[in-house]
């Protein structure tokens, strides 16, 4: 039985030198993994350029059905190309080389070329081959467009001086993708984790322990150039009784408090010239049709009532000098978790659902542009106060449903009505599921952030590799 083979060329906004090099850096191999393929880096050994580099992985095959992956790599010419093999994996043979084309000082080309052999012979080829090939070509589209977002993004400011950036959520639906993104793009990042804080391998990053209901000493951010906080209570998780809802208040105000205050006590040489802190849509309360950006005024509520205290906590650094910026972060869209990741075994059961009336106003955003607007924050001095982080084009929830259940090709003609809604969910179905936020990201506009993807469909696709 023959081999089968796949390649991929797609041009990059880089030198080659530069594309070899992003793919040299920590966690790269994550930064790379499609959402929708459940792939989980548990070991490294060895380093990146030296024959011998190994990477241990569980991938899903599918379903619940996972298996080991251990990926060789060797052939490492700089600037050009390396490859990898399969020690121990799902196929009966792999081998990719990556390669880095020259398209001239400031431009090039990524290959990536694979060989591969399915297992079970003649039989696997019959019945698995196509669908191997399929997905290949979705995870090397997907991996093409990051790395050239990714690439872009951080060319942007090729000549400013890579930042030390201390990270609170950094193990969190969006931490997770930022962190791969700040180290790939050449910066250093700072983990200020509770809980354990021993790391499966050696991730290129510092871990710190703090405690979030606690002061932070402010010498865990020394040496620190600028400050992300997201960590916060999941408002998704559980329902909003009056227990949940005091979690969610001081999960949020008290460590920014905490934070805040820690930046302030540094002497003012010392200290991160950027707080950038999560805060949320909900700021504005739901608004009907009302098109909301940073100038609109807050809502009335409990949950206005958080985010107004939750950005109120980061004054304590805004008023020591510290330029901070609140992103005010619409719904999260990843197949990994968040609303989209709860939704998904619904609509592929063909029980996609409109909530209450549909009419409700949607403020999404992708996982990649949300993080694209939190380095944009971090990079660009003119951003400060709120920033709304959601896509310059909001849709109603029946506009959403339509769209989700077209891309997955299942029916999504069901209604969940208000009152099921709040026997089901709480106080999130008023709050979360049935506001209306009509956002606008005027100030990420006005200062130049590209989105990578502005229209839901096509967005959805990328996302869910269809």
């Amino acid at each position: 039985m023959s081999d089968a083979t796949f390649t991929l060329r797609s041009p990059m906004p880089v030198s080659a030198d530069e594309l070899y090099a992003w793919h040299g850096r920590p966690l790269a191999f994550q930064r790379l993994q499609p959402p929708w393929e459940h792939v989980e880096q548990t070991a490294s050994h060895g380093a990146f350029g030296t024959d011998g580099h190994r990477v241990e992985m569980r991938t899903a095959l599918f379903g619940p059905v996972t298996a080991a992956w251990v990926a060789e790599l060797y052939d490492f010419q700089p600037g050009r190309q390396f490859q990898d093999r399969q020690v121990k994996g799902p196929f009966a043979f792999w081998n990719h080389t990556h390669r880095c084309i020259p398209d001239g000082p400031n431009a090039s080309f990524l290959e990536d070329h694979i060989t591969y052999r399915v297992p079970l012979g003649s039989v696997g080829s019959a019945f698995g081959g196509g669908m191997v090939g399929r997905r290949l070509g979705a995870m090397f589209a997907y991996r093409h467009a990051v790395t050239a977002s990714d690439l872009r993004r951080h060319n942007l400011y090729r000549d400013r001086p890579r930042l030390t950036v201390a990270i609170t959520g950094s193990r969190g639906l969006v931490g997770s993708d930022l962190v791969p993104f700040l180290l790939t793009g050449g910066h250093r990042v700072v983990r200020l984790v509770s809980g354990s804080t021993t790391p499966k391998f050696d991730d290129g990053t510092k871990w710190v322990k703090w405690n979030p209901s606690g002061p932070l000493d402010p010498a865990a951010l020394d040496g620190v150039d600028a400050v992300i906080h997201l960590a916060g209570d999941n408002v998704a998780s559980g329902r909003w009784n009056e227990e949940k809802k005091q979690k969610i208040r001081e999960s949020r105000t008290v460590p920014t408090r905490h934070l805040a205050t820690a930046i302030a006590a540094l002497p003012a040489a010392s200290r991160p010239k950027a707080f950038v802190c999560a805060s949320a849509v909900g700021f504005y309360g739901s608004r009907g049709d009302e098109v909301l950006t940073e100038d609109s005024a807050a809502g009335e509520g409990y949950f206005p009532d958080v985010c107004k205290e939750w950005e109120e906590a980061t004054h304590p650094a805004r008023d020591a000098g510290v330029r901070t910026a609140n992103m005010r972060i619409g719904v999260v869209l990843s197949p990994r978790d968040g609303a989209l990741g709860k939704q998904l075994p619904a609509f592929r059961a063909g029980a996609g659902a409109v909530l209450g009336s549909g009419t409700q106003w949607v403020p999404w955003v992708t996982i990649g542009d949300l993080v694209g607007a939190l380095h944009h924050c971090l990079m660009t001095e003119s951003v400060s106060g709120p920033v709304n982080g959601c896509s310059p084009n909001p849709v109603t929830n029946r506009e959403f449903t339509k769209a989700l259940g077209a891309v997955l090709r299942r029916p999504a003609v069901l209604r969940l009505p208000r009152v099921a809604l709040r026997l089901m969910f709480g106080g999130i179905a008023d709050d979360g599921l049935l506001a209306s936020l009509r956002t606008s990201p005027k100030k990420l506009l006005d200062t130049g952030l590209a989105f990578d993807h502005s229209e839901l469909p096509r967005a959805l696709r990328f996302l869910l590799g269809r």
